[in-house]
């Protein structure tokens, strides 16, 4: 007994495991007890045993293993871990257990089983029973049986899933052994007692005795619904009430539901197994059936009726079997093969159920019109057929077949489809019949009843009963208010007698006759007929997406389906509750309402209605209103008072008082009665009448919108309009239009009869008065809010200038979203759900759709064209395609019906030539267009093969597929793509780019989905393969579309699915699933009435308000989470798009605040510090090949200042749909927070880096979306990107450039572009070269592209560090050993050559032979194209150039360098083509340098420029490119501007050169007229902005020279203003005066400069008037005055802006006449601004008083200034003589005396010398003497200068000398400033600008001098000396030997110092010139 003590001590466990029997038997009997004593079903103790259960039922002792088997049971039955053994235990019960002799053994084993089942294993456990089903032991084989049978008897069929054990059964009764074949009997009688006929047709095929053995059984089974006894864990609420009614003794009548509830209908067709027919079908069939002899067609329409009598068919491409039985039904002559194809159509359908659906749609129409057959067999096949078809479409599907043969004369087919109708509708349910099917059929239904044929009237009357019965009267109602009495109680006669196949009872009245049973539940016989409709009853449960299905699908019992449903379901349309009540009353008689109006107004009151006296009928009037305030709703007779109002003198009322009071009147009535249409019409006229009358007008509107609420707006709407427009005031019919369009927007769209209002708006639209046009224009915008685009489909024929208003009409509209209706809804709402509203809205957009004119297309499908599209050879195959398109085109919109088209374009989806595969899905494109959401119906035979597409190996055909997948399901919505099993069976293909593309597909259209159709279950385990699959890509597209799927169906669906995969894969997709749901979006609400759509339309910027968050929250029983998506898919904007959970947890909006700020905060100097931090190696170097965590850190903290908190959170959140969301929000505030972004630009790059590194492709996207906005802005900011920014993004981009997916190399590359706008192509270069080392070859042949490109953009110049190496670099390439790599390489050194000739082999080096013969070989196929002509080439630029002239300006630095030695342009005479003769892109590359960093770059360039535009011969070479010349020349000013003048460390006299250079080189530019006039606007602008600014820069004049450089710039401005094209310059001015007067940060200094160039162009319109466009000028004035209309402009500190827009539009009505007013074409809506009546104001003025506006004009702009100057003279005076008395000023103040003195001949100074001193009077005179003889002697300049100093003297305080005096006089005369030119000369010359063609050209104004006036008293004689002296220097410099190569180094002096003392400046000179000499040496 020793060993026994050993084992006695061990713990439980351990002796269940211990070897010896006993002590396994105590082990497990103590296990027994602990398992029933533990209460916790969760405790640690159940873990201990997880592995021992297995042992427990398979011990091999006997004895032990039944006290194991009681502990198991034990252990299942209370363990919460107990269903993690399931597979293990059950597979020991069945292998050990049932075979056990002991009886016991086998009950607990059954027992074990069943508790499986209990804890929710079902599955599981009936897998391991039906594996034992194979077990060669008899034994195990009648246990499993026997279980099964148990389970399911107890847990019934919705828990025991029937399909696999049917399938086994007919196995189990061929057994030897008899006691399995009892027990499968007593199998199948269980199976019986549950589907009943359902099990009939899988048991046909067994032993005939057997089968009668079984009927005989099945007959004794009770008839009693079966009902669930045993319930899983998760049905304790069913346990607790089937308890309850055992106890009540037995079944109580409650109980019914439920237990209806729990019995599934079984659907036989579901336990059948699919025959394939069409392998089996006649080797001759298709000859045969063409054949001459009746008998031969026969003979192969039986064959297929006998392989069609398989009641489940396997599905296949059936359709030219479809084809030839339609030919039979359609064409055939012989009746009974008629019958017999019909026959077989039937068979096919009912056996192909769904599948057959692609087909219907072909055959329906066939069938219908064949129903003129008048045979009763014939017919009744037909029937058959057309019923069977009906069951796999929808109603939906086949309507425009159906209605298209309404109105066929022959009256057997509109009886017959009219039965048919009816039938179909007994299959449909309220939420399968909408009112948007219900309306054309009930239309059409009308006709039928009223026809002359009996039998047509009784079937129109039964379809109608039906739709009735079906739909419920609130639907059905609307559309029988004309049907008279009798008729509609006919209806409803038909209706009570109508049985639905939802009902319980089989029957109705034309199925009875046609000897078919209904609903299968009863009688139903195996085979087609009967089958079809158990089918439908499973098969459509009614939806249970609706509130009407009630629940789970089981028809309700009362009469009518509808109402038992509760108002939620009644109709979908509840919600129009009052359309039923019609809102009409009978009409009473004027003496009725005479009494009425009595019984409730004062007596007063109603005699003195009509008194002669108006005071008495306002009094009358206000008692009226009294009366009305204080009447109840209920005792208040509406049409009684509106009478007495409307009694005369009613609506003709003269006093606009008593007018007005009653107008009031009718509105409160309205308000507050129950007011009936028949008052409006009372009142309606009398308000059109009024409603555009000035004073009583708003009061008609108010009473017009009250009618409308109390008689809804669609009734009133048409009134009004109709009314409107049958008078012909205009004022009405304006103001009635725009009462409309606020009605619209005020009670939403929702009834509006579009049809109606489209042909009103037409009329207006043509009216002659402007403003019913603007107002149907505006009526137009509201209505597309509603309607979307398909809105101006009906506008297409007005004329282009209406159809461009109702486009920038339409164009306002775009991306605002309609207002939530803020009236009408009330009292209208009180039935229905969402779903109302839903349809409501649709039925909008589908309206619009169907009112269109469609062409039917079906006679151009020929037989012919459908044979070319089919033919041998591709030439022809592609001409029928070509025809298809071109029909379409013409056709524009087409009907549904197109023939044999869908088969022959499906054929050509798998074309080999896959150009004809692009061509056809261009085409299914097309068709989707023209036909609208009609193109349903060939979803599943087009559309679907168009996904199988997707799976093409080239990218170019899967993205043409996918475009046409997307084209069609924005007409088709999603259902239809998702029922049935195509989906599935696609997706099971493995082919990886279907895989990717369509998951990719389903993930971007499954979130807007609301409801998916069941059949997206089929696809989750393919879904769960593919997350699997060997393609990362294909994983990676499951993973995306996972959250997307479980948000449809849920996680359980899911998880349970899961069930069938092999256990590894099982966790792996587990894991995922439990990820996704994590991310699981919510599905999009119904678009909530007003709550959701309040978020899109009223609030957009800011969040929802609380109380519509509350609503929602409300509304939606799911977990709060969901209900912040279905607020987006309302609308909500994406600033909005938060995290979900967040907001919700507490709707108190306060995360919402956070959110209002900016989202990049701009921290003073933030970027420079984080760019020494990096430079100082503080923090880590933005470089790595994969980002790791330290960077990232690195990046938030760096974030944290200067990005808002939420959005870093969501910048940096571990999941990528909150990356979309930072992106959108980015996106958004681009261009509202400018400074921001480009103060924190280096950080966004860094993050965009980091989104590089991910694999989501949509965050990708969204990231290469955002940077091409980023760039766009960066560059019309004139930003530059810095070395740090660059080199910390740049690389990375790059990667991306050799992405796999095209979309993504085509947005990097255009990224690459854009950047050489903001970043030099020459720094760009080294980086994409880096980029060529790449292992990636795609990246290796897009770098390689790339630099191709910016070689040929830019120059060879762009090659860094030089071309040599870099062409050497890339032609390693050529040998690369990918093809694509090979060929890119070859064709950017051919660009190369191109431009650069030759020399190309010599920089290249040595290559081998291989290589070197493909170059030549690629160069000599190059050169066959002509690229030779420089200028050609100039022209041809790629695409790019666009942007090159603005980037070529960006080269910096980087080329000064090397320059000379590359370009060889000498200083004094440049050979711009020693480069292959390539002018242009030498100039391109000089013009770059201009814009450069470096000073003494662009002084070179600048000097080149100039020289070319001194020789006349090479002048030319520059047109083309004097924009982008001007643009790199205000770039460089805007540089000087910002950086330059600010750095202190920069020698100033070199910026004075610089200026100099740049003055110089733009005069002689604006010398040459014909280069001056190729200056655009824009350029223009810019230009002139840039002038101006530096006219005002303080810090120029503070320069020793500054004075100097504003004067010229004065006179280079009169030049630009003088020689540009002249529109092109005034239209410039107009925009600058308009943004500086906008800018709240331009001074007033700057506009007043520019008003004063204008008024300089005032003054020479005389002369250009008949130059200028006038138009466009006019259209700038319009935009103008737009922006400030007068009352704005009036407003502005200073009054010129008015006059000079005054004086600007005076002068041009002067010089034009009344032919001004036909130059306003340009503008689009005149009544935007004022010009057109001011310009009218102004024709008026002036034909009245043309002798003093001659007069006027003679003066021109001159008299404001004169009007100001007189009454400033004398602060003028004084201001002058102020500078003449002050040392620094006198020269200055002297000048202005002149000018003054020339200005204002008589202005009398005398007064202010006379105070002064008598030396101070000499010294006066001889300085005005001196300036004198200094202007007016020396010879004059060729054109009059100087922006005129009048302007000077009135408009800017003396003081500023801003617009240099010394420039210009009044009277226009020429100033010859040639004293400066000796000056100018040296200068030129100091610069490298050469003077040897001075003398051919006009006399240059001096640029940098200032004015030779003696500091003290001085002579004529000092300033000749002073000029010999300048002349000696001029000439030594002459004599210099320049040499070319080294201009730009040599320390070239700079521009004179002023001259204090005349001496000290000579000797200067002499000093700088030794200089010059010895660095030259």
């Amino acid at each position: 007994m020793g060993d026994d003590s050993e084992w006695m001590k061990l713990p439980i466990d351990q002796k269940c495991e211990h070897k010896l029997w006993k002590a396994r038997l105590n082990g497990y009997e103590e296990a027994l007890k602990l398992f029933q004593k533990i209460d916790d079903e969760k405790s640690p103790e159940w873990s201990k045993y997880l592995g021992l259960i297995k042992k427990f039922v398979t011990d091999s002792n006997a004895v032990a293993q039944l006290k194991g088997l009681e502990a198991a049971l034990a252990y299942v039955e209370n363990a919460h871990v107990a269903g993690k053994t399931t597979g293990e235990v059950a597979s020991g019960v069945v292998n050990k257990v049932f075979n056990q002799p002991k009886a016991r053994a086998k009950e607990l084993g059954e027992d074990i089983c069943l508790m499986y089942i209990e804890i929710e294993k079902g599955e599981a456990i009936q897998e391991e029973l039906l594996k034992g089903l194979d077990n060669k032991n008899p034994k195990i084989i009648v246990a499993c049986i026997e279980t099964l049978r148990k389970a399911l008897s107890e847990f019934g069929s919705k828990i025991i899933s029937l399909k696999p054990i049917i399938k086994v059964l007919p196995k189990l009764f061929e057994s030897r052994e008899k006691a399995v074949r009892d027990e499968a009997k007593l199998l199948a009688v269980e199976i019986y007692r549950w589907i009943r006929d359902a099990l009939r047709p899988p048991l046909q095929n067994i032993n005939s005795v057997q089968l009668k053995e079984l009927e005989e059984e099945w007959i004794k089974v009770s008839s009693a619904a079966p009902k669930q006894t045993r319930f899983l864990r998760s049905q304790q609420e069913l346990k607790a009430k089937f308890e309850q009614q055992q106890g009540l003794g037995g079944d109580a009548d409650g109980g019914d539901d439920d237990e209806e509830e729990a019995v599934p209908q079984v659907d036989a067709y579901e336990l059948l197994e699919a025959v394939e027919i069409l392998s089996k079908l006649p080797k001759d069939f298709y000859e045969k059936i063409e054949a001459k002899k009746w008998q031969e067609r026969k003979e192969a329409l039986e064959a297929v009726e006998l392989l069609v009598k398989n009641p489940k068919l396997e599905s296949g491409d059936y359709a030219d079997l479809v084809k030839a039985l339609k030919k039979v039904v359609g064409k055939d002559t012989n009746v009974m093969l008629v019958a017999l194809a019909a026959k077989c159509l039937a068979g096919l359908a009912t056996g192909l159920r769904k599948k057959f659906g692609q087909y219907a749609g072909h055959v329906v129409p066939t069938i219908l019109e064949k129903f003129k057959e008048k045979k009763p067999q014939v017919v009744q096949a037909l029937q058959e057929a057309i019923d069977a078809i009906f069951l796999t479409t929808t109603l939906q599907n086949i309507s425009e077949d159906i209605l298209a043969v309404m109105d066929n004369k022959n009256p057997t087919i509109k009886q017959q489809t009219s039965l048919f109708i009816a039938r179909s509708f007994r299959h449909c349910t309220p939420s399968t019949l909408p009112k948007s099917l219900l309306k054309p059929f009930c239309a059409a239904l009308l006709k039928h009843i009223n026809d002359s044929a009996p039998e047509v009237r009784d079937a129109g009357f039964e379809a109608l009963g039906t739709a009735l019965k079906v739909a419920g009267e609130k639907a059905v109602n609307p559309f029988l208010a004309d049907v008279d009495k009798l008729k509609l109680d006919r209806i409803k006669e038909c209706a009570e007698k109508v049985e639905l196949v939802y009902g319980k009872k089989a029957g109705g009245a034309a199925e009875k006759k046609e000897g078919k049973p209904i609903t299968g539940k009863t009688t139903a016989v195996p085979g087609p007929a009967g089958d079809k409709e158990t089918k439908d009853a499973a098969t459509k449960p009614g939806p249970p997406k609706k509130a009407s299905a009630v629940k789970g699908g089981v028809p309700p019992k009362k009469g009518k389906p509808a109402m038992a449903a509760g108002t939620g379901g009644a109709g979908p349309k509840g919600k129009k509750g009052p359309e039923t009540k019609e809102i009409f009353e009978s009409e009473l008689s004027i003496e009725v309402c005479e009494e009425k109006a009595a019984a409730v107004l004062p007596a007063s009151c109603i005699q003195q209605l009509d008194s002669g006296n108006w005071k008495e009928r306002l009094a009358c009037m206000e008692e009226f209103q009294k009366a009305v305030e204080l009447m109840e709703r209920s005792e208040m007779p509406c049409q009684a008072l509106v009478r007495m109002l409307a009694k005369k003198p009613g609506w003709k009322e003269t006093n606009f008082q008593v007018m007005q009071m009653k107008l009031h009147i009718v509105a409160l009535i309205a308000q507050k009665g129950n007011f009936s249409k028949t008052s409006a019409q009372v009142v309606l006229d009398g308000l059109v009448d009024k409603v555009g009358d000035v004073k009583c007008g708003t009061n008609a509107k108010e009473a017009m919108t009250a009618i409308a609420e109390a008689c809804q707006l669609p009734w009133t709407a048409e009134q009004v309009v109709a009314m409107a427009f049958s008078q012909k005031n205009p004022k009405n019919q304006s103001e009635t239009l725009n009462w409309l369009s606020n009605a619209i927007k005020e009670f939403g769209f929702s009834g509006l009869n579009v049809k109606a209002f489209i042909s009103n708006v037409k009329t207006a639209l043509a009216a002659t008065n402007p403003a019913v046009r603007t107002s149907a224009i505006t009526l137009l915008g509201v209505m597309y809010l509603y309607v979307g685009p398909s809105l101006r489909m009906f506008f297409e024929d007005e004329k282009p200038a209406l159809l461009s208003q109702i486009d920038a009409e339409f164009e306002k509209m775009q991306g605002q979203t309609a207002p939530a209706p803020t009236r009408g809804i009330s009292r209208h709402s009180v039935g229905g759900g969402d779903d109302g509203e839903e349809e409501e809205q649709e039925e909008v957009g589908n309206d619009v759709v169907d009112l269109l004119p469609r062409t039917d297309i079906g006679d151009k499908i020929t037989a012919e064209l459908v044979s070319k599209i089919g033919d041998k050879n591709w030439k022809i195959r592609k001409e029928g395609l070509d025809e298809v398109t071109s029909i379409i085109n013409e056709a524009k919109f087409i009907q549904p019906n197109i023939g044999e088209l869908p088969a022959a374009l499906k054929g050509r989806l798998n074309d080999s030539n896959k150009i004809l595969v692009q061509q056809t899905l261009s085409i299914l494109q097309q068709l989707a267009t023209a036909m609208g959401p009609n193109i349903k119906q060939y979803v599943k035979n087009l559309g679907i093969p168009v996904i199988t597409v997707l799976g093409d190996s080239k990218n170019n055909v899967r993205a043409a597929a996918l475009a046409t997948v997307n084209a069609w399901a924005e007409q088709t919505g999603m259902k239809e793509w998702l029922e049935g099993e195509d989906l599935s069976e696609e997706l099971k293909k493995e082919n990886p780019f279907l895989r990717q593309e369509l998951l990719g597909w389903l993930a971007e259209k499954l979130p807007a989905v609301r409801s998916v159709p069941s059949d997206l279950l089929l696809c989750v385990p393919h879904l769960y393969s593919c997350l699997e699959d060997r393609n990362g890509d294909v994983r990676k597209k499951a993973q995306d579309a996972l959250p997307f799927f479980m948000m449809h169906l849920g996680f359980e669906k899911m998880a349970k699915a899961t069930g069938k995969l092999k256990p590894t894969s099982k966790d792996q997709v587990l894991a995922m699933l439990e990820k996704a749901k994590a991310n699981m979006p919510a599905k999009p609400a119904p678009p909530a009435k007003a709550s959701s759509r309040v978020v899109g339309g009223a609030a957009p910027a800011k969040f929802q308000p609380a109380s519509a968050f509350a609503d929602d929250l409300g509304s939606n029983t799911v977990e709060s989470k969901p209900d912040l998506k279905k607020a987006k898919a309302g609308g909500l904007s994406s600033k909005t798009k938060v995290q979900g959970k967040k907001v919700l947890s507490k709707p108190s909006l306060k995360e919402e605040d956070d959110k209002s700020g900016p989202i990049f905060i701009i921290v003073p100097n933030g970027k420079e510090q984080r760019m020494r931090e990096e430079k100082a190696l503080k923090v880590l170097k933005w470089n790595f090949t994969t980002p790791r965590d330290e960077y990232i850190e690195q990046l938030k903290t760096q974030m944290s200042t200067c990005v808002a908190k939420w959005l870093q959170d969501e910048m940096f959140h571990a999941d990528f749909q909150h990356h979309n969301k930072a992106l959108s929000v980015m996106i958004e505030h681009l261009e509202s927070e400018k400074d921001g972004v480009i103060s924190c630009l280096d950080l966004i790059l860094k993050w965009l880096t980091l989104r590089f590194f991910d694999t989501n492709t949509s965050v990708l996207m969204k990231a290469l979306e955002y940077l091409k906005l980023l760039f766009n802005l960066l560059s019309q900011e004139e930003y530059h990107l810095t070395e740090n920014e660059a080199s910390s993004f740049i690389p990375y981009l790059i990667l991306k450039v050799g992405e796999p997916k095209d979309v993504i190399r085509k947005d990097v590359r255009a990224i690459l572009n854009r950047m050489c706008l903001i970043y030099p192509a020459s720094k760009m270069f080294p980086f994409i070269m880096e980029g060529t080392k790449s292992k990636n070859s795609k990246q290796r042949a897009e770098c390689l592209e790339e630099l191709g490109c910016l070689v040929e953009s830019y120059g060879m110049n762009v090659c860094q560090p030089t071309p040599g190496k870099a062409l050497k670099e890339m032609a390693t390439h050529i040998g690369d050993r990918d093809n694509t790599v090979r060929n890119a390489a070859l064709n950017t050194i051919v660009t190369v050559y191109n431009v650069h000739g030759d020399q190309v082999f010599k920089l290249i080096g040595n290559l081998s032979e291989k290589d070197m013969s493909m170059l030549e070989e690629r160069i000599k196929r190059s050169a066959k194209r002509p690229s030779s002509a420089p200028v050609r080439q100039a022209e041809e630029k790629p695409p790019r150039t666009q942007s090159i002239s603005a980037n070529a300006s960006m080269m910096r630095k980087g080329q000064a360098e090397d320059m000379s030695s590359k370009l060889k342009i000498r200083a004094v005479s440049p050979h711009f083509d020693d480069m292959h003769s390539n002018t242009a892109s030498t100039i391109n590359f000089v013009i770059s340098q201009v814009a450069s960093g470096d000073i003494n770059t662009s002084i070179q360039a600048l000097t080149q420029i100039d020289e070319v535009l001194k020789q006349e011969d090479k002048a030319e070479a520059m047109s083309g490119h004097i924009d982008q010349f001007l643009i790199a020349t205000f770039m460089q000013l805007r540089l000087i501007y910002n950086t330059h003048m600010a750095d202190e460390k920069l020698d100033k006299e070199e910026i004075v050169r610089l200026y100099s250079c740049i003055i110089g080189s733009m005069i002689t530019l604006f010398q040459i007229e014909s280069l001056a006039r190729e200056a655009s606007t824009g350029v223009l602008k810019d230009l002139m902005h840039g002038l101006i600014t530096l006219m005002l820069d303080s810090r120029v004049e503070d320069l020793e020279e500054g004075e100097q450089v504003i004067r010229s710039v004065n006179l280079l401005v009169v030049k630009v203003l003088e020689k540009s094209d002249q529109t092109n310059i005034l239209s410039a001015l107009l925009v600058l005066l308009q943004d500086s007067l906008l800018a709240t940060a331009s001074s007033p200094k700057f506009s007043e400069l520019v008003m004063k160039c204008l008024w300089r162009m005032v003054r020479l319109l005389p002369e250009t008037i008949n130059n200028i466009n006038l138009d466009r000028i006019l259209l700038d004035i319009h935009i103008f005055m737009k922006v400030f209309p007068k009352e704005k402009l009036k407003q502005c500190k200073s009054e010129f802006p008015i006059r000079t827009l005054k004086t600007l539009l005076h002068t041009l009505c002067k010089l034009k006449g009344p032919k001004i007013l036909d130059h306003l074409t340009m503008i689009d809506n005149k009544n935007e601004s004022e010009l057109e009546a001011h310009l009218c104001r102004l024709m008026k003025h002036t034909m009245e008083q043309t002798g003093k506006a001659d007069k006027d004009t003679e003066k021109g702009a001159s008299r404001i200034e004169e009007k100001a100057s007189k009454a400033k003279v004398n602060d003028i005076l004084a201001e002058i003589f102020k500078k003449i008395g002050s040392k620094e000023n006198t020269k200055e103040g002297l000048a202005e005396l002149y000018e003054y003195k020339k200005k204002y001949s008589d202005a009398d100074i005398e007064p202010f010398l006379k105070n002064s001193s008598q030396f101070f009077q000499s010294y006066v005179e001889r300085g005005l003497r001196l300036i004198e003889t200094e202007r007016e002697g020396k010879g004059r300049i060729a054109t009059s200068t100087g922006i005129s100093s009048q302007m000077e003297g009135t408009c800017v305080p003396a003081s500023t000398h801003t617009v240099s005096s010394s420039i210009g006089n009044t009277n226009g005369e020429e100033v010859g400033p040639s004293v400066y030119l000796e000056r100018l000369k040296i200068l030129r010359q100091r610069c490298g600008l050469d003077n040897a063609k001075q003398e051919d050209r006009p006399p240059l104004t001096s640029l940098l001098s200032k004015p030779t006036l003696p500091t003290v008293a001085s002579s004529t004689d000092m300033l000749h000396s002073k000029l010999s002296q300048l002349r000696e220097s001029r000439e030594q410099y002459q004599h210099l030997d320049l040499d070319s190569n080294q201009t730009h180094s040599s320390g070239i002096g700079t521009t004179l110092a002023s001259p204090s003392s005349a001496a000290a400046n000579i000797d200067d000179l002499k000093k700088r010139l030794e200089r010059i000499k010895s660095s030259r040496k």
